[in-house]
């Protein structure tokens, strides 16, 4: 099933809410001893996490499908980061990760049950119904775990307010009268957590043609006082792009990111492309962004606008850290054994 952005979580009766996790979405098939873990693009994924496959194999059923979400606990969050390692490095280096950060898989639909009998034709309803029995057949394991389920909007807004700094992506909500909707977006909607944040402008790029601003290079300031390279904006309408060039080249000099600084080519881009002017750090923007990790913005953000009453130092990574983490433990237990 895929889902269809929304700006609010739907009111009203015939909906189910999940938590929307930040992982790699998957389907997970066991027949027999044979395990298969598959990307939502149909690639495999058992050789990445093979404690997953692992702990599938070792569940009581013989057989079903599973679709869930692969996540990695890291101290008081998931870590996206951490899931990015496991792809495409050596098995050694893989079986080393696995041991060290063992990944979860958070199931929220059964397709197939443990009689091989396939369930896409029932209902939401009847579907979660058949994987909570599941769940309660299996066993505990660590690994393969039940994501909470809720028919209470109310419950589903103490998701959204709560569980961020832990690594919810946001709230799902899915139609509980629809059966499984493979490859379209006619049964569920998805709500992101959507933050803002002022940030230093270190920096820009030229676009490839026609000699206008393409992107802003966006800084924050780290405890040791330098400004770090965090991501880019580069959301304009073609009257603030129109104006953006007389708004930064007047500021064009060093010192630019006395941090972290942006990168250099990569194999998608060209030297036009990468090439950067650093800049003095007056200008502020705020900006939107969906999520934040590893020391920066995780996809381009949309430019809100100017901040000329907001001190460039005031600007640090204080205010994309979230509020009072959930610990852990907490959040595991959010996340129960099966029984």
């Amino acid at each position: 099933m895929e889902a269809k952005s929304v700006e609010e979580i739907p009111r009203g009766e015939g909906w189910q809410y999940e938590p929307k996790w930040d992982g790699f979405r998957c389907l997970a098939f066991r027949q027999g001893e044979q395990v298969m873990l598959q990307s939502k693009a149909g690639q495999p994924l058992g050789r990445y996490f093979p404690e997953l496959v692992e702990a599938l194999r070792q569940l009581r059923p013989p057989q079903f499908v599973l679709d869930g979400e692969i996540v990695i606990f890291s101290g008081e969050h998931l870590s996206f980061d951490d899931l990015l390692l496991r792809i495409h490095p050596a098995e050694s280096r893989i079986r080393k990760l696995a041991a060290a950060t063992p990944a979860t898989l958070l199931c929220f639909d059964l397709l197939v049950d443990d009689e091989g009998k396939p369930l896409t034709e029932l209902s939401l309803a009847e579907r979660r119904k058949r994987l909570q029995k599941l769940f309660a057949e299996i066993g505990k394991s660590e690994r393969v775990r039940l994501s909470p389920a809720t028919t209470g909007r109310p419950q589903a807004e103490r998701w959204m307010r709560e569980l961020g700094p832990a690594g919810l992506d946001g709230v799902v909500a899915k139609l509980i009268n629809e059966p499984y909707h493979s490859g379209d977006r006619a049964a569920m909607v998805k709500v992101k957590r959507i933050r803002a944040a002022d940030c230093v402008l270190g920096g820009f790029r030229y676009a490839e043609k026609g000699g206008e601003v393409g992107s802003l290079l966006l800084g924050l300031y780290n405890q040791q006082g330098l400004l770090d390279h965090v991501g880019f904006t580069s959301s304009f309408t073609a009257e603030q792009r129109h104006e953006l060039n007389a708004v930064v080249e007047p500021l064009i000099g060093p010192p630019g990111f006395t941090g972290k600084a942006p990168g250099g080519l990569s194999r998608w881009s060209t030297k036009r492309s990468m090439e950067w002017q650093p800049l003095r750090p007056k200008l502020v923007c705020e900006v939107r962004y969906d999520h934040f990790s590893g020391g920066r913005f995780r996809h381009g953000t949309k430019f809100l606008r100017w901040r000329p009453d907001k001190r460039p130092q005031e600007c640090t990574f204080d205010q994309v850290r979230g509020g009072q983490a959930v610990s852990s433990s907490a959040l595991r237990n959010f996340l129960p054994l099966a029984s």
